[in-house]
């Protein structure tokens, strides 16, 4: 045998191009997910700063620094806890909806226009609807991980006063997907930038921030802004995050309802996106 045909050191060797195509036809997903995920490495600690810092600079300017005075004059306006403890669920859920919009809005053009990412594992057997899945895997992951130390963060504030408040990390992670999800299936419905994501940030994400509950509760809001907040995933997730963080009290239905906008945001963004994705690759 010359050394040509002698195997690799260790018995290693490479899938035939068959099994190859299979298992990257089953498993295609977890692929471009790997790959997401190896990207995002490179600049995961201006991810974890941006994610995580932010945040947790706003907790501690408005939970700690202003939440002295707040406290001070009225113990009550916000159920009965510490303003601390009532905005800190609002802010990770905020954070949580904006990373999404981020991750959802210029890496998804990227893929389609500026690099082109998403063409070259077209060209083997993953599908459109395996790319897209695998981003918001990898999205998904993130999600978890920065709401995760977020939390960390806020519980050693003290802000976590119920044993089910760890529930409030699937719940951002379930607020960011219900709004990136249909966000990413506009992202992918655009052919050229004209400035559409800064008109995002500014007019929607900004909005949704500051009118959802986050600092101060909903009802306090004249009518004509309170429907903001009606329709905003950040502030379905902050009300889930209240009942599992501190025991804010509301109506079981009302509960469910926050439940079932955030799912049913996030599967018609999944729909949709699949649906993006397989026209515009031409599937």
């Amino acid at each position: 045998m010359t050394d040509a045909q002698a195997p690799p050191p260790g018995g290693l060797h490479a899938h035939s191009p068959e099994v190859a195509a299979a298992k990257a036809r089953r498993w295609g997903a977890f692929y471009y997910a790997e790959q997401v995920l190896r990207v995002m490495k490179n600049y995961a600690w201006s991810m974890l700063m941006y994610s995580v810092g932010q945040p947790v600079a706003y907790l501690f300017a408005m939970g700690v620094g202003l939440a002295t005075l707040v406290d001070s004059q009225d113990a009550a306006a916000f159920g009965g806890v510490s303003y601390l403890t009532f905005i800190a669920p609002a802010l990770l859920m905020s954070a949580a909806v904006m990373t999404a919009a981020n991750e959802f809005t210029f890496p998804v053009m990227a893929g389609f226009k500026w690099r082109r990412t998403y063409f070259g594992p077209h060209a083997s057997p993953l599908t459109p609807s395996q790319i897209a899945a695998g981003h918001i895997m990898a999205v998904t992951l993130r999600l978890l991980l920065q709401s995760a130390i977020y939390f960390a963060a806020v519980a050693l504030f003290g802000a976590t006063p119920h044993g089910s408040a760890w529930l409030g990390i699937l719940v951002a992670t379930l607020a960011g997907l219900s709004f990136g999800l249909p966000l990413m299936a506009y992202s992918a419905s655009i052919t050229e930038d004209k400035g559409q994501f800064a008109l995002v940030m500014r007019l929607i994400v900004m909005p949704l921030f500051l009118f959802s509950g986050t600092f101060f509760p909903l009802d306090t809001l004249p009518l004509a802004l309170r429907w903001i907040g009606w329709i905003s995933p950040i502030w379905h997730g902050t009300e889930l995050g209240r009942v599992a963080g501190y025991g804010y009290q509301e109506p079981p239905l009302l509960t469910l309802v926050h439940v079932a906008v955030l799912a049913g945001l996030a599967a018609v963004g999944w729909i949709l996106t699949r649906r993006r994705f397989e026209k515009r690759m031409g599937q």
